[in-house]
């Protein structure tokens, strides 16, 4: 590796020994490794008298992104005067994108009357024959872009197969230790997303469902992400780190849950941009039934249904108890409310589809907004008008939603978690046993002892969750006697019905467009309004007339 010097020589040389491994490195072998790349600069520095003022070393970082910590503090040193000789084990070290590769050999370094050595591709910038380096960039990028296609490809073919390629679990699931691209249920967190599941079933509003769980301190998913692992930086998954409406509602969507894998859903730019542009929801790649789920389709698709907005309540107080109820007879949309100008500032119920989209959608109808509220409290009291034995049946209908049920999975995820954390203590013990005998190097052997103390801390954070969620689960909630009079109750109160309650009772109310009366008289209108119920009148259909 010896070689003739050639320029100027300034009075002293301060080096900066660079190196970098990623990924698509891994191939190359131990040719390309960290230890590798320090043994080869370090004897070459040593060999020319170059001073070593610092090593700089980014591994696992891509040649394609130069927003790498190690090299970032190379630029500062240099800016600061620190360095003056920069050496790497070849170009590709320095990068794989050739036109800022380029720039720092042609532009920068020259600039800053920094010397660059590239020890295998012989590359000296003092040298009059370095003309070479421009064509060894190309190369370098064009390894890179091949590189990139050959890892999309296979992407894309596990995405078709449905297998999970995230690099966290989706909130409520955790990868399979056995099979990384396989979910399994975490008990502790599906246990929150059957609640959150559960309270928008019975009508509870997203910012609503958020302040509970706010209220309770339950962790985010970002946040609960992050305490499992402790090299996360939560200031870079969360800014409010609190429960959101918003958070609530990409939760609510996520066919996940259903044991389906939804990919695809993105597209880089380039593989040499961290950019990412959304990809349109046809295009998205479904894959179901690939795991256990934590919600049936029937909750699922009670909830789509409700559509509770994601608005808080309004300063006047207003809260409208038909949002995501009332629907419009005839095109299907969810009917919203509006407030009527005048003196009286009453309140009227318009169909979604021809607020958004005028009369191609659907015609402009509308229901006064206090009318329905009366008619449909009114039907809800004449139907609780039933004899002992039917109030018996409705009171253990309306008693299940109450009960807790044992979440599936649990004692299988406890179990896995033990076995591996038994897997862990050998596996330590015997990395122990080849540091001893001098098998593994110090930071190789360091490296591995690390990572599976993070690991091993993360299995016992788990079990700890795990064991609580049962203790909570153990202790179900008490069965409310009198369900029938707790509903009288309810609607007796001075409030009148509420959302939750009508959530529990009726699935969904049916307002048609209003039309002349059967005499023909002006004036006199007819509307049909239909109200489908939930729980105690399944089969029947009521048909009013406003």
């Amino acid at each position: 590796m010896t070689g003739p010097r050639w320029g100027s020589l300034p009075a002293h040389y301060k080096a900066a020994l660079y190196m970098r491994l990623s990924k698509d490195d891994d191939g190359v072998g131990e040719s390309s490794s960290i230890s590798t790349q320090r043994k080869m600069l370090c004897s070459y520095a040593m060999e020319h008298d170059f001073e070593i003022y610092r090593e700089y070393v980014d591994d696992g970082y891509s040649g394609t992104n130069f927003d790498r910590p190690a090299w970032n503090q190379l630029l500062e040193d240099i800016e600061a005067g620190k360095v003056n000789l920069v050496i790497t084990k070849d170009l590709s070290r320095l990068g794989r994108d050739y036109i800022m590769t380029g720039q720092l050999t042609e532009i920068y370094f020259p600039s800053r009357g920094i010397r660059y050595i590239a020890v295998n591709d012989g590359y000296d910038s003092d040298s009059p024959w370095s003309d070479i380096a421009p064509f060894k960039n190309i190369i370098n990028e064009m390894y890179a872009r091949d590189a990139s296609k050959k890892i999309r490809s296979a992407f894309q073919t596990k995405i078709k197969e449905g297998a999970f390629i995230g690099n966290f679990a989706p909130y409520g699931y955790q990868k399979d230790p056995e099979d990384k691209n396989h979910l399994l249920i975490d008990p502790a967190a599906a246990s929150i997303v059957r609640e959150i599941f559960q309270r928008a079933e019975e009508g509870e509003a997203p910012s609503r469902i958020a302040e509970l769980l706010n209220q309770k301190n339950v962790l985010t998913p970002a946040m609960y992400r992050c305490a499992g692992r402790p090299y996360l930086n939560p200031d870079s998954y969360s800014r409010r780190k609190e429960w959101t409406s918003g958070t609530v509602c990409k939760l609510l969507s996520n066919p996940v849950y259903l044991g389906h894998i939804v990919q695809g859903k993105t597209v880089k730019v380039s593989f040499k941009s961290s950019m990412t542009l959304q990809k349109p929801r046809k295009e998205w790649v479904v894959v179901e039934n690939k795991h256990e789920p934590i919600i049936s389709p029937e909750v699922f698709e009670r909830v789509r249904k409700r559509s509770v907005p994601r608005k808080n309540i309004r300063k006047t107080g207003f809260t409208n108890v038909f949002s995501g109820i009332a629907r419009c007879g005839d095109c299907g949309r969810n009917m919203s409310s509006t407030e009527t100008g005048g003196k009286t500032k009453s309140r009227k119920l318009v169909c979604g589809g021809y607020k958004l989209y005028g009369k191609r959608e659907c015609t402009n109808h509308y229901m006064d907004y206090e009318l329905l509220y009366k008619i449909v409290l009114q039907e809800i009291k004449t139907l609780l008008s039933f004899t002992e034995e039917e109030r018996k049946e409705i009171d253990e209908a309306l008693r299940q939603p109450f009960c807790r049920k044992e979440m599936p999975g649990e004692k299988k995820a406890a179990a896995d978690l033990k076995k591996r954390e038994q897997e862990l203590a050998r596996m330590v013990g015997k990395l122990y046993e080849d540091r001893v005998n001098e098998r593994i190097g110090e930071e190789r052997f360091y490296k591995i002892l690390d990572s599976w103390e993070k690991e091993e801390k993360e299995i016992r954070e788990r079990l700890a969750l795990i064991q609580r969620t049962c203790l909570t689960t153990q202790e179900k909630e008490p069965v409310l006697d009198g369900q029938l009079s707790w509903l009288l109750e309810e609607i007796s109160r001075e409030k009148g019905i509420s959302p939750d309650l009508l959530g529990k009772f009726i699935d969904r109310i049916e307002v048609s467009q209003a039309r002349e009366g059967e005499e023909g008289k002006k004036g006199h209108k007819c509307q049909t309004i239909r109200i489908y119920y939930r729980v105690l009148v399944p089969a029947e259909e009521r048909e009013d007339l406003a």
